[in-house]
Formats: C-alpha cells, sequence, structure tokens
C-alpha cells in the first residue's frame, strides 16, 4: 500500500467515524427532547392532579354541607308533621 493510499483510507476512516460521531450526537439530542417533552407533560399532570384534588375537596365539603341542610330540613319536617297531627288528634 502506497503512502498516499494509507492516507486515503485512514482519512475515509475519520469520515466515517465522524459522520458517526454526528449520528450519535443526534440520537442523544432527539432522546434529550423527548426527556424534556416527557417532563412538561408530566409537570402539566401534576398541576391537573393539584386542581382537581383541590375541586374534589370542594365539592366533598359541598356534599357535607348538603347532607348537613338535608338532616335538619328532614328534622324540621319531622316536627312539624309531629305538631300537625298532635293538632289534628286535639281537634278529634
Amino acid at each position: 500500500m502506497t503512502e498516499l493510499s494509507a492516507i486515503d483510507v485512514a482519512v475515509k476512516r475519520l469520515a466515517l467515524a465522524l459522520d458517526a460521531l454526528d449520528a450519535a450526537v443526534e440520537r442523544r439530542r432527539e432522546a434529550d427532547r423527548g426527556e424534556e417533552v416527557l417532563a412538561n407533560h408530566v409537570q402539566a399532570l401534576g398541576v391537573d392532579r393539584t386542581k382537581l384534588a383541590a375541586a374534589l375537596d370542594g365539592e366533598t365539603a359541598r356534599a357535607r354541607r348538603l347532607e348537613a341542610t338535608n338532616r335538619e330540613i328532614a328534622e324540621r319536617l319531622d316536627t312539624a308533621i309531629a305538631s300537625i297531627q298532635s293538632v289534628l288528634q286535639a281537634h278529634e
């Protein structure tokens, strides 16, 4: 092999190695972008979860208030029914 052809072979090998390195760097960049996208999705899901938890807490409190109001109304109705029955029995 002549000196010139040995240099040509070395230059071609170097070019192939640089191409392989460029491809590896690009794959790494793509992987990093993918990780960034996933991280953004995870963050958005965390924000959504926080909002949903707050909404659930609010609705749970509202349901408890409605249950308490319902019990109070039922007691008042029972009292009113008992009063009406006693008045009716007194007039019979």
